[in-house]
């Protein structure tokens, strides 16, 4: 969503050289007010935005200047800023005291609310919840229908007395709702409420009745990100009717300039809670301001990243390979297999290469990347014998031939595989000793030998010694037992 407006602060970083006076810094300043305007902030907060990194940098401005790289210190100065108007720190749900923890979701018709219903359940079901769903959503064609497919599709019980479509209280269904849960002991009741397709008071009377009948201990709205200044102003409509205490920002993976997510917070004075970043119910996660914050200035989201990457492969497999990197044995086919496995777990490649840092740079590769390329890898994979993954050097013609008419393959896809391949483990060679090598488009990522899973092998602890083997391919797949 913040393609666009990483691009520009790619920019002006990029035009930030040597030492900075006063004026480089009031044109700075100057352009960044610019440059959220044109990314759909709002005025007075790319105003008061703005106006804090001038007086912070000029504040700041003899210790800027005395520094190797001035422009690194303006870019934390930024960021800094940047991760407080999203909202500082992560703001995590409350629980109820006692009984069960009721949310209330509210929004316009339109915002995603019952599928959200359905993500936010998964995502507490995942975490060894009992979650149960409230159909109060009465207005709307199949609004209950939907929600009960949402629910089944997860496992989580929906609570649907009333067929909807116009028919039944939502007031009588939400408190019964609740009820229901108490007596079947669920510890989180999610109450759908019905939307308009504007703010009007039949809406906003409604919703103040379900909130006065519920009591609910959270009350969540819902906006959709794509829809602009609309989204602040529906916003600060709901603050002073129905209220609420978090925003949740859905389609957050569409293609408009996001300036919501960067006005909403100091608008209204609540924080963005949770955030959906695409249509299947597992794009979902508590939002982080300084991960957003990163991801804006470029430098990707590489926590989100390795979190994702340790739900969806096993423990057992994810200590192996941790293992096998410190004791410097090579990456093989074998590894390769397990990974791609995880990386289907974890959803479209062309999000997971968004997170990474230099993702700006790479839009358009990562809008062309053609997923089918994974299946293909994988087949090709899988038609080599156990012995051929582990040791990739005994492929030799009849193999790679062979290989190919068990894929469904070309042979030159074989080659190309495994040369790519060869240099993988070059790279991975670069980062045991503790550095990330240079990508394409991406420049240098220094810092990096930091992230969870990646450990530095020290000069005074290097890794052992690997018993030496026959150059010959024939010989060594003699000695190993081919």
């Amino acid at each position: 969503m913040f393609e666009a407006l990483g691009q520009k602060f790619t920019n002006l970083f990029s035009g930030l050289r040597g030492k900075l006076s006063d004026s480089d810094i009031d044109n700075f300043s100057q352009e960044i007010k610019t440059a959220l305007l044109e990314s759909d902030v709002a005025q007075s907060v790319a105003e008061n935005f703005a106006s804090q990194i001038l007086k912070i940098a000029k504040e700041r401005s003899d210790e800027i200047n005395k520094s190797t790289n001035p422009a690194q210190k303006i870019f934390e100065i930024v960021n800094a800023q940047l991760t407080e108007i999203l909202g500082g720190s992560t703001r995590r749900l409350r629980f109820a005291k006692t009984g069960p923890t009721v949310i209330l979701l509210t929004g316009l018709q339109g915002a995603g609310k019952t599928s959200l219903a359905g993500k936010l359940a998964k995502y507490l079901k995942d975490q060894g919840n009992t979650p149960l769903l409230v159909a109060s959503d009465l207005q709307r064609p199949n609004a209950v229908t939907q929600l009960q497919v949402v629910g089944d599709s997860i496992n989580v019980p929906v609570f649907a007395p009333e067929p909807g479509n116009g028919t039944g209280d939502p007031v009588v269904v939400a408190k019964a709702g609740v009820q229901f849960a108490k007596d079947k002991v669920h510890n989180f009741v999610i109450v759908d409420t019905a939307g308009r397709l504007g703010v009007d008071q039949e809406l906003m009377q409604q919703a103040i009745k379900v909130r006065d009948a519920i009591s609910p201990d959270e009350i969540l709205f819902v906006v959709d990100a794509m829809i602009g200044q609309d989204a602040v102003k529906t916003a600060q409509a709901f603050a002073g009717g129905v209220g609420f205490d978090a925003v949740v920002l859905t389609k957050l993976d569409g293609d408009a300039r996001g300036g919501a997510a960067l006005s909403i917070v100091e608008l209204t004075g609540k924080p963005i809670i949770f955030a959906a970043t695409g249509e299947k119910v597992g794009d979902f996660d508590l939002f982080y301001p300084d991960r957003m914050a990163s991801r804006i200035l470029g430098m990707g989201d590489v926590a989100s990243l390795a979190e994702q990457a340790k739900k969806a492969m096993s423990g057992d497999t994810a200590a192996k390979l941790e293992e096998k990197f410190a004791s410097g044995e090579d990456f093989t086919f074998s590894d390769f297999l397990s990974q791609l496995e995880a990386m289907k777990n974890m959803g479209s490649m062309s999000k997971l290469m968004g997170l990474l840092p230099g993702a700006g740079q790479m839009k358009k590769q990562i809008e062309n990347f053609d997923e089918g390329e994974l299946v293909r890898t994988r087949a090709i994979i899988e038609s080599m014998t156990p012995t051929e993954r582990n040791n990739p050097k005994i492929l030799n013609g009849s193999r790679r031939a062979r290989i190919s008419l068990g894929s469904g393959r070309a042979v030159s896809e074989i080659n190309s595989l495994v040369e790519r391949f060869s240099q993988a483990q070059k790279v991975m060679k670069q980062m045991r000793s503790g550095g990330m090598p240079n990508i394409p488009g991406m420049g240098g990522m220094p810092g990096m030998a930091g992230i969870s899973g990646m450990p530095k092998i020290s000069k005074n602890n290097p890794p052992p010694k690997k018993k030496s083997r026959s150059g010959n391919p024939a010989k060594r797949a003699a000695e190993e037992g081919v």
